[in-house]
């Protein structure tokens, strides 16, 4: 109990720093992951495979899309009840997010099974890269429902008031995965198979983990008859207020498949790869940011619900500076050493001569970022779902995308832009003094 309502007393700042720190140190977990599991795909399995890999991101992030979809807006609306002391309706939230991510992740492990091929050559897949595609792609489907599950559940964990325990599944989960992908890839020489089974055989391990929170009869919110059955409005409301970063992470995928596209025509699976190189050095400090975007959803929810406005608004302006800082050191480290943090993921000469310029092209723009994601999970964390769509879709949707189609069919343009990560190309539109 003291847990749950804490969130309505405690100083903000100590609030965010101690929901956020856990969440952070989560994010970052699973950011070092991802770069480690990168590591062991470039080394061990080739460009190739790792351009498969970029590939096949957008597929998993829709994937995850249909998760946030359940979990981000169940876990908000789970903060809002417990500031309300409607605490009948928050353990029904508990039991609806498992029911519906179970469902959601059966239908789209369906589908993405059906169709993986088709799939995968819309992202970006060419004639060498499908095969390593689709044998990653093919294991993290089987897994999907326990991938829905571990999300939902540790966002939840966070809502009610146990970041700790949430940070701690986290580092579960990423610690079990890094022992196990030089185990499957190097060891049992499964290639991009054994990454993808070591991440679903973590992903199960924390979730077992995280159950056993839930099922603790202490617990405000826990595990017990009568929540299972799905209600109406809950379940109308979690979905409404989990479409913004669903649709988000939606309309991102269509980014990604629109430049994976152009970069296979101009530039090949090099290209593909440099750009798999520059979104993992960002989506480092994203995670961070996404972190602090954790740790102040249920301190901002929590005080909507309870209407102590002050307090929401502080956690706000609080992780909107935070934000800014973190975006601000990835600002630093694409202008300063673009050479030197593409090197962390290939000896490729290729590869890291074509990925300096782009990486300074797109870190400029890093110092926006922050605030802009901050902003759209304030108004997803207290329930606003119009607004917290139209501001996450406004950069995508709104300039990204038009942006992107419009410059492609300018040939003295468009390669500079969408295409800047292989500067070859432009030789072909403009010669070698278009480089200059």
């Amino acid at each position: 109990m003291t847990k749950a309502t804490e969130l309505g007393t405690e100083p903000i700042r100590r609030l965010l720093f101690q929901y956020a720190l856990p969440a952070i140190i989560a994010m970052t977990a699973t950011s070092l992951y991802n770069i480690v599991d990168s590591i062991y795909i470039g080394h061990g399995c080739g460009t190739l495979a790792f351009s498969a890999l970029t590939v096949a991101k957008p597929f998993m992030d829709i994937c995850a899309a249909f998760g946030s979809l359940v979990g981000v807006g169940a876990s908000s609306l789970l903060a809002i009840y417990l500031g309300e002391k409607d605490y009948d309706h928050a353990n029904r939230v508990l039991g609806n997010v498992i029911v519906m991510n179970i469902i959601l992740s059966a239908l789209v492990m369906v589908v993405g099974l059906v169709w993986l091929d088709p799939i995968l050559m819309l992202f970006g897949a060419s004639e060498d890269t499908l095969s390593y595609a689709h044998e990653y792609m093919e294991i993290i489907l089987y897994g999907n429902i326990l991938t829905h599950l571990y999300f939902g559940l540790n966002a939840m964990l966070r809502s009610a008031g146990h970041p700790r325990f949430s940070m701690v599944a986290t580092i579960v989960a990423v610690g079990v995965n890094i022992i196990l992908d030089p185990i499957f890839i190097f060891g049992l020489d499964m290639g991009v198979r054994g990454a993808a089974l070591a991440t679903i055989i973590s992903q199960a391990i924390a979730v077992t983990w995280q159950v056993t929170k839930f099922t603790n009869k202490n617990e405000l919110v826990r595990f017990h008859r009568g929540i299972w059955r799905l209600n109406r409005h809950i379940t109308l409301r979690a979905l409404a207020i989990g479409m913004s970063p669903f649709l988000y992470n939606i309309a991102h995928c269509v980014v990604v498949i629109i430049i994976n596209n152009q970069l296979k025509t101009f530039g090949g699976d090099t290209a593909i790869a440099s750009y798999g190189v520059i979104n993992r050095l960002t989506f480092v400090f994203a995670m961070i940011v996404m972190g602090l975007n954790q740790g102040m959803q249920p301190i901002a929810g929590y005080n909507y619900g309870a209407k102590q406005y002050d307090r929401m608004l502080r956690s706000f302006y609080l992780t909107c500076k935070y934000a800014t800082y973190v975006m601000g050191v990835v600002f630093i480290l694409g202008e300063c050493c673009p050479r030197l943090v593409t090197q962390m993921f290939t000896h490729d000469p290729e590869l890291i001569n074509l990925t300096i310029t782009p990486m300074r092209i797109i870190c400029s723009t890093m110092l926006i970022i922050g605030f802009q994601m901050v902003t759209g999970n304030f108004f997803t964390s207290i329930g606003s779902a119009g607004k917290a769509i139209f501001l996450s879709l406004t950069r995508q949707v709104l300039y990204l995308i038009p942006s992107a189609v419009f410059v492609c069919q300018r040939a003295d343009f468009g390669c500079v832009v969408v295409n800047s990560y292989q500067r070859h190309a432009l030789r072909d539109y403009g010669g070698h003094n278009a480089l200059d």
